[in-house]
């Protein structure tokens, strides 16, 4: 039933891969606002320590780990140190992920094959190691970090789209198979976000205009701007919340709107 404790998350443990910073760190937050209790990892000690310092400076005491999440035997490993330290895993968010830029025809193999073990292999290794005792336990809720580029395409990004167009089929296969073990899977689709990565696109130029991209974004984009950190917390929170335990498989785009618009005529 619907009351005022639909979107608490008190007493739930949430594991947010990658989320030592970035917009990993801020779903992250946004959980923790709402009472739970944040596990992350990241790939080396220094940004775990970097994590760990971020979430103390905003008053969480998150748990960090050190996993390499392509690396079956190390996930198994961290989600049985997870439990034996802070518990059974309530809330996944599969957020960690790369991606290289470089035109379809000029990239590696191995690049290719290294952007699909991170953005698409991982999410399915993460998610498998924490299904059963999501099982055993009679709830779960595991939160795909998808990208538009689960629908776009887009010049440089053909490994990228391909792994993020795998992860939403990934979403929709795991809450097919385990929906009835009362295991919520869902997506967020991230628009153009501001993040320190994308920082120098959003630079004035000298003449004070607008970056050639940042303008390309915000034509495109209906509500006019890129989005924060912050506009995933609201999202994130849901999809993890008993107030969504009737969604699953589905993938929620916070993208401003760009998918609903062809753009403005010339």
């Amino acid at each position: 039933m619907f009351n005022e404790n639909s979107f608490s998350l008190k007493g739930k443990i949430a594991l947010v891969t990658g989320a030592s910073y970035g917009i990993g760190f801020a779903m992250a937050s946004g959980l923790a606002k709402y009472g739970a209790t944040i596990v992350f990892n990241d790939i080396n000690q220094e940004l775990v320590d970097k994590g760990l310092a971020a979430y103390k400076e905003i008053g969480i005491k998150a748990h960090g780990y050190v996993c390499d999440v392509t690396d079956e035997p190390a996930v198994q490993k961290m989600i049985a140190s997870i439990e034996k330290d802070v518990g059974v895993v309530d809330i996944l968010v599969n957020n960690a992920g790369i991606i290289k830029r470089i035109p379809m025809c000029e990239m590696s193999v191995e690049d290719f094959r290294k952007v699909i073990d991170v953005d698409l292999n991982a999410p399915f290794i993460v998610a498998k190691a924490v299904i059963p005792a999501m099982i055993k336990k009679g709830h779960g809720k595991i939160i795909n970090i998808c990208s538009m580029m689960s629908e776009l395409g887009r010049e440089t990004v053909s490994a990228y789209a391909a792994a993020k167009g795998g992860l939403k089929m990934l979403t929709r296969n795991i809450c097919s198979e385990y929906g009835h073990a009362n295991i919520q899977c869902n997506g967020i689709g991230p628009g153009y976000i501001e993040t320190p990565q994308t920082a120098p696109l959003r630079e004035r130029q000298a003449d004070g205009s607008r970056h050639p991209f940042d303008a390309f974004i915000v034509a495109k984009t209906p509500a006019e701007r890129w989005g924060t950190p912050d506009d995933l917390m609201g999202p994130a929170v849901f999809l993890a919340s008993d107030a969504s335990n009737f969604v699953n498989g589905h993938i929620l785009y916070v993208d401003g709107g760009i998918l609903a618009y062809i753009g403005k005529q010339p």
